[in-house]
C-alpha cells in the first residue's frame, strides 16, 4: 500500500472514480426517459467548455466537459427545476407532446429517480461480483475479546454473534466498526444472540484516536471485538445478488445514521470532505490494487445516489419532492416559490462545499488555532 499516492495517480483515480458513477447516474436518467419516449437534447459529462463529443442519430449531443465534477442530461423542454408545463409554448411544435415538461407527473418522477436508483444498482452489480467470485464479508460473531475493552467489561463472549449496534441491524463486522466509530464515549445497547437467545447489553464505548484514508485524524468510538477471521469462500450468483441488496441497504443506513449523529453533534463536522478529499481517498484505493478501488466505487455510488435524494434543489431528490406536491395538489408549485426553494437549495449547497473545501484544505482548523 502506498502512504501517500503521487499527485498523478489521485487525479487520475478521481476521474477514474467519478466519471463511471457520474456516468451510471445520468444513464439511469436517460433510459427511463427513451422508455417514455422523452427526447434529449444533452448527455455531459462534466461541465463547462466541451472536449469532445458526438451527435447519435436521435439529435442527442453526447460530450466531455473540462470540469469533471459532475454531469447532467438536458431533456427537450426540461427548461426550470420544477418543469412547470405552463412554459410548453416554448417548445418546437413538433417536439411538444413528447417534451419532458408536458410529461405525466409520473412519468417525470420515475425519470428523476431513475438517476439515483441507478447508482444503488451500480453499487449492488459491484457487490454481487465481490460475493459470487471472491468471496463474502466477514461475519458478525465475535471471535476474539481486547482484555479491559468495553466488550469485555459489559460481558460480550467469544462465539456471540452481535446482531444490532445502538438499535442498527449489522450483519458484518465493517457494519460493525463504523457504527461504533461515530458513538465515542457513549452507551449504546448492543444486540447480541448466544446460544440462540437474544439479549441487549449496555455497553460504555471507549475512545481512540482513528484515521481515515488520507491520514485525517479523528475521535472514534472502540468496542473492543475482533472477528472469527474466517475466510468467507464465494457463494453462488443466485445467493450473491440479495446479499449484494442487503449489504448496499445496510451502507445506506449506515449513512443516515452517520448524518443522525453528525446533526446531533457526536461527531465532528470536520469530518465531513469535499472534492479534494474525495480524490485523496480515490487516490489512496487506486494504490492497493484495482478489488480495493471498485469496492471504493460502489461505496461512492452509494454516496452520491443517497445525496441526490436528499430534498433539496436543484438536487433529484428536491425534483421528486416537488412532483409529490404536485401530484397531491394537481398542479405545479407557481414559478415564484419554486425560485426561491432553489436559490435556497443552491446557497446551502454551496456553503456546504466551500465548508467541506475547507476541511480538506485544513482552513478552519488554522482559523482556530489563530484566533484561540
Amino acid at each position: 500500500m502506498l502512504s501517500h499516492p503521487p499527485l498523478w495517480l489521485i487525479l487520475v483515480a478521481f476521474i477514474c472514480a467519478l466519471g463511471p458513477i457520474v456516468f451510471f447516474h445520468e444513464l439511469g436518467h436517460y433510459l427511463v426517459a427513451r422508455m417514455f419516449r422523452v427526447p434529449a437534447e444533452v448527455f455531459s459529462i462534466g461541465f463547462g467548455r466541451e472536449i469532445a463529443g458526438w451527435t447519435d442519430r436521435q439529435g442527442t449531443r453526447w460530450k466531455v466537459g473540462w470540469l469533471p465534477l459532475g454531469g447532467y442530461v438536458k431533456f427537450v423542454g426540461d427548461m426550470i427545476p420544477a418543469s412547470d408545463p405552463a412554459d410548453a409554448e416554448s417548445i418546437p411544435p413538433e417536439l411538444r407532446d413528447r417534451a419532458f415538461q408536458v410529461r405525466p407527473v409520473w412519468q417525470r418522477f420515475l425519470i428523476v429517480l431513475a438517476g439515483p436508483m441507478a447508482n444503488f444498482l451500480l453499487a449492488i452489480i459491484i457487490f454481487a461480483a465481490f460475493f459470487a467470485f471472491i468471496g463474502t464479508p466477514q461475519t458478525n460473531v465475535v471471535g476474539s475479546i481486547k482484555a479491559g475493552s468495553p466488550a469485555a467489561a459489559a460481558g460480550i463472549q467469544p462465539g456471540d454473534r452481535i446482531v444490532a449496534v445502538a438499535g442498527v441491524e449489522t450483519s458484518t463486522f465493517g457494519e460493525i466498526a463504523n457504527l461504533v466509530a461515530v458513538r465515542p464515549d457513549r452507551t449504546v445497547a448492543v444486540t447480541i444472540e448466544r446460544d440462540e437467545a437474544i439479549s441487549d447489553i449496555r455497553v460504555h464505548l471507549g475512545t481512540v484516536e482513528l484515521s481515515d484514508p488520507t491520514g485525517t485524524k479523528f475521535r472514534g468510538g472502540i468496542l473492543g471485538v475482533y472477528s472469527t477471521n474466517n475466510v468467507q469462500e464465494p457463494v453462488s450468483i443466485f445467493k450473491a445478488v440479495p446479499m449484494a441488496v442487503q449489504y448496499t441497504a445496510n451502507l445506506t443506513r449506515l449513512m443516515v445514521d452517520g448524518i443522525i449523529q453528525l446533526v446531533a453533534g457526536h461527531i465532528s463536522a470536520k469530518q465531513i470532505g469535499g472534492p479534494i478529499k474525495i480524490a485523496q481517498v480515490a487516490g489512496e484505493g487506486a494504490a492497493q490494487g484495482p478489488l480495493a478501488f471498485a469496492g471504493l466505487l460502489a461505496l461512492l455510488s452509494i454516496n452520491l445516489g443517497f445525496i441526490n435524494l436528499l430534498p433539496v434543489l436543484p438536487l433529484d431528490g428536491g425534483h421528486l419532492f416537488f412532483y409529490v406536491v404536485e401530484a397531491v395538489r394537481r398542479r405545479p408549485v407557481g414559478p415564484r416559490a419554486l425560485d426561491w426553494v432553489v436559490r435556497g437549495g443552491l446557497g446551502l449547497i454551496l456553503f456546504l462545499m466551500l465548508f467541506a473545501t475547507g476541511n480538506d484544505l485544513g482552513l478552519w482548523d488554522r482559523l482556530q488555532r489563530l484566533i484561540g
